[in-house]
């Protein structure tokens, strides 16, 4: 690891971390915490959605007006200007581009298109984790930052092979952070779907894991895929998913970095509270 002891941390000129776990868990609190206090704050999701999935969104938000007849004039003579207001609290864009598979009249789009779009964004997901090396770079060398967290996406472990120790991603990111997992308890589980029904958030399935998931819900309920409740079928694969990428969470944590309760990073209030916590951590 890049620190090995809790002294290492505490001695080290440049603190650099990367924050992974479930979405909802306090990866972006930490990070607009640490931001604050004069850290440089790079978000994975953020990266996605502008450097690498921009134009796909904007295309589908244009697609969507050319439907209505007065947008669609407009556009065509470049009367109007549609654009992606995607922040790093605010990730909707980039969540309606990726959509929900099921029947159309209610908000749903073909499981095929649905697989295609999920392909999209795990390039950009591999993309934009090898990217943080160059924005560690990028923050320093520019604008003086010693001190570098970068806030993953909640489908960072569905790019990486946890089982293998040759993990291109990971080989090449634990070289330059310390890998931080945030791991919640059972009790946070009822309170993630909550949040994930009430603002989705980006998600990503590994195609065979999503293509079972998809013949089980069909086959469990009798349903054709027009007859899909995307929403129904969004919240029944988010839980299936919390269990299915635990035991991957935590295989990377213990090959390349630390785990963190997240009951215990939700008291940091400061970035003297996320030393410390690091700190114990590695002790």
């Amino acid at each position: 690891m890049l620190y090995n002891s809790a002294q290492d941390w505490r001695d080290a000129p440049q603190k650099r971390v990367m924050l992974f776990g479930m979405s909802g868990l306090g990866k972006t609190f930490v990070s607009n915490t640490l931001r604050d206090e004069g850290w440089f704050h790079y978000s994975v999701d953020y990266r996605i959605g502008t450097r690498y999935m921009g134009e796909h969104i904007v295309d589908n938000f244009k697609a969507e007006a050319m439907k209505n007849p007065f947008l669609a004039n407009l556009l065509r003579n470049d009367s109007i200007y549609i654009g992606s207001n995607i922040t790093f609290e605010n990730l909707s864009p980039l969540s309606t581009y990726l959509g929900k598979p099921g029947n159309p009249d209610l908000g749903g789009i073909p499981f095929r298109e649905y697989t295609r779009r999920q392909a999209l964004h795990a390039e950009a997901e591999t993309r934009a984790l090898h990217d943080t090396v160059h924005f560690i770079n990028r923050a320093k060398n520019i604008y003086g930052y010693d001190n570098f967290v970068c806030d993953t996406s909640g489908s960072m472990v569905e790019v990486i092979n946890a089982e293998s120790p040759a993990d291109p991603v990971m080989s090449e990111l634990c070289e330059h952070v310390l890998p931080v997992w945030i791991e919640g308890a059972d009790s946070h589980i009822e309170e993630l779907v909550r949040r994930f029904v009430k603002a989705p958030k980006p998600m990503y399935y590994q195609p065979d894991f999503l293509e079972q998931l998809w013949s089980e819900y069909l086959a469990n309920n009798a349903l054709s895929e027009p007859e899909v409740n995307p929403d129904d079928f969004i919240r029944w694969g988010y839980r299936m998913l919390l269990d299915h990428r635990l035991p991957r969470y935590r295989q990377i944590a213990d090959r390349w970095g630390v785990t963190v309760k997240a009951d215990d990073m939700a008291m940091v209030r400061s970035a003297g509270d996320f030393n410390e916590l690091i700190a114990r951590t590695l002790a």
